[in-house]
């Protein structure tokens, strides 16, 4: 039998036209605000920098952006309301390689897959950390940190925004390196650590320094070193931790921007672009600076590699400590 022609033509036209919807339908994106997640509690470094580059995304894009902070179970909490999301680029998520690295190894079970549910925007940040004390404490230098933590018959405690978290996990890995036993204290965000670092509650503290640059400049707390490969510009006098001694170490954190794994390429790209806008501000620019940020290519490319590269830093070193934790 003969297929009929008009009904043939009837059918490309039909595909041609389903083909191009995404396009069309997303062509005026965004008309409406955006909401970008926030895993953590308002106050730190997630919060920070989502309402620093939030308010160019929106200059760039036309809508507003607004904050939503959705705290817990070490950013899972609001890893899992971006999975539920609708895919069409109106919620994001500052993700950091506690979101996408971590919690897969480390909780028993999530409500997302990092790999099923989510797709890279770009990368916009380099979390450099630092290990503090107080003003007052005897502790004076990272050697003094390393000695008293090898010659310690009781492990060495010390304070993290959360277990499981970045910040958490790098300590661990000094404690490796440096041959240090180590009791972790956690707390629910950094601003409490902080707070029980500084009176006397705990002894150490591993901090991103953005989080403590004020206390550090205002004299409250002392940075012993910093656990990037090179010092940081804005602590000049404070050694890292090769430079004290553990040889070719160095551990941090970084963040990015993601969104539901269905979203339209064209809403990514311009998400991207607008992103890439923000980083290229002035004022972005001096604020990283002034919070010891560092600034990656923020192509999708590199988001990737830097997520897999963290996967074989981690996930055996989280299987070592045997951490498991309940979502």
């Amino acid at each position: 039998m003969q297929s009929n022609p008009l009904t043939r033509r009837q059918a490309l036209a039909a595909g041609l036209a389903a083909s191009l919807m995404p396009t069309a339908a997303y062509a005026a994106y965004p008309d409406k605000p955006i909401r970008w997640i926030v895993g953590y509690p308002p106050g730190g470094a997630t919060d920070t920098l989502a309402r620093l580059l939030g308010q160019h995304v929106s200059a760039r894009l036309g809508q507003p952006v607004v904050v939503d902070n959705r705290p817990g179970a070490g950013s899972a909490l609001g890893a899992t309301a971006l999975a539920q999301a609708p895919a069409d680029g109106y919620t994001l998520m500052g993700a950091d390689n506690g979101t996408l690295v971590i919690n897969p190894v480390a909780y028993r079970s999530l409500q997302y897959d990092p790999d099923r549910d989510f797709k890279p925007v770009g990368l916009y940040a380099g979390i450099n950390i630092v290990l503090a004390v107080r003003q007052e404490s005897p502790v004076r230098s990272a050697a003094d940190f390393l000695d008293q933590g090898r010659a310690a018959k009781d492990p060495v405690a010390f304070a993290s925004p959360g277990i499981g978290s970045p910040l958490h996990l790098a300590m661990e890995r000094l404690g490796v390196a440096a041959k240090i036993k180590l009791s972790h204290i956690p707390y629910r965000g950094m601003a409490p650590a902080l707070n029980d670092v500084m009176g006397g509650a705990v002894p150490f503290v591993v901090v991103d320094y953005g989080s403590a640059a004020e206390l550090i400049k205002g004299g409250k707390l002392r940075a012993l070193a910093t656990f990037a490969a090179q010092r940081l510009a804005p602590l000049p006098d404070v050694p890292t931790f090769v430079e004290s001694g553990i040889a070719g170490f160095s551990a941090g954190a970084w963040q990015g921007l993601i969104v539901p794994k269905q979203t339209p390429d064209d809403v990514v790209a311009k998400l991207s672009e607008a992103l890439a806008y923000a980083l290229a501000q002035p004022q972005v620019k001096t604020r990283y600076a002034d919070l010891g940020l560092d600034m990656p290519a923020s192509d999708t490319a590199n988001f990737v590699r830097q997520w897999k590269e963290d996967q074989q830093i981690w996930h055996p070193l989280i299987r070592s400590l045997g951490i498991k934790l309940d979502g």
